[in-house]
């Protein structure tokens, strides 16, 4: 047992961060749980976690500011070639043939859980060096971390955040600013950045394209379940789902199909 976090407050904790978060915590990945409300209580100026705890059932925005320090940033430009690969493809000409057939002139993605932004920029990339300007762009970014998703929005990276960037995209996409890089305007202007915590609904429809990588993994069974088929909902009927290389959706109750391809697995939904 914790000097810090005794069993009972350790439960209190994690039973609210789920409700709130869909988040899951377990004596595995406990100590993480710890070390982001040691760091809580030192910024908030208290000794007593109980008082803490007391706190954020008052406070939404340290509410807001825990779940925000829970979260996992870690993210990377082209994260996972293998499924750039395939978005590039595999599920860019089907959609496009889709599209094409049914005289549509507008491909959604969102990229839910984008932390700092590398993945909704990524994509951003492929498709409009892939399609130039025969489709209108609409590409939309959430995460819980407002933290992230400021750096998201201004479109800035020191050199060694720009690692797996392919040297054609980083002289066509980027100018050099600095000691890093700016996104260019002609990239930025179609990615739009939203706060949204993925245990709620997110208002979004018509999305062709969905990513959501290294997210669910924090979830447990039953809030995993619910975040997916909330994606189902908002997809279009012919549209595509990638999550991450370690997650799956095998076992759920979900109507989304399994895709292999020459290089990575995808789900879709076609009705």
């Amino acid at each position: 047992m914790s000097d810090f976090l005794k069993d009972d407050q350790f439960e209190k904790f994690k039973e609210l961060i789920y409700k709130e978060s869909g988040i899951h915590f377990s004596n595995s990945n406990r100590s993480i749980l710890e070390s982001r409300l040691k760091e809580r209580l030192r910024n908030a100026g208290l000794s007593d976690i109980d008082e803490y705890y007391s706190r954020i059932l008052k406070d939404q925005e340290e509410l807001r500011v825990l779940l925000d320090s829970v979260t996992t940033n870690l993210t990377r430009f082209f994260r996972n070639t293998l499924h750039f690969k395939t978005l590039e493809n595999y599920v860019i000409p089907d959609i496009v043939q889709y599209k094409s057939e049914k005289n549509e002139t507008r491909i959604r993605v969102w990229s839910a859980g984008c932390s700092t932004g590398e993945e909704p920029y990524s994509i951003a990339m492929v498709l409009k060096d892939k399609l130039d300007d025969k489709f209108e762009l609409d590409i939309v970014g959430s995460d819980l971390s407002l933290k992230s998703l400021m750096i998201a929005k201004e479109g800035y990276y020191p050199e060694s955040r720009i690692q797996g960037v392919p040297p054609e995209y980083l002289e066509k996409f980027f100018e050099a600013k600095r000691e890093g890089y700016q996104i260019k305007d002609e990239i930025k202007k179609i990615v739009r950045f939203d706060y949204h915590n993925l245990k709620y609904e997110s208002g979004l429809k018509n999305v062709d394209i969905l990513f959501c990588r290294n997210v669910i993994i924090y979830f447990d069974r039953t809030a995993q379940e619910e975040v997916i088929n909330r994606f189902w909902k908002v997809m279009t009927n012919h549209s595509y789902l990638f999550i991450g290389h370690s997650e799956s959706l095998f076992g759920m109750n979900t109507k989304f199909e399994f895709v292999k391809t020459n290089w990575a697995t995808v789900y879709r939904k076609f009705v």
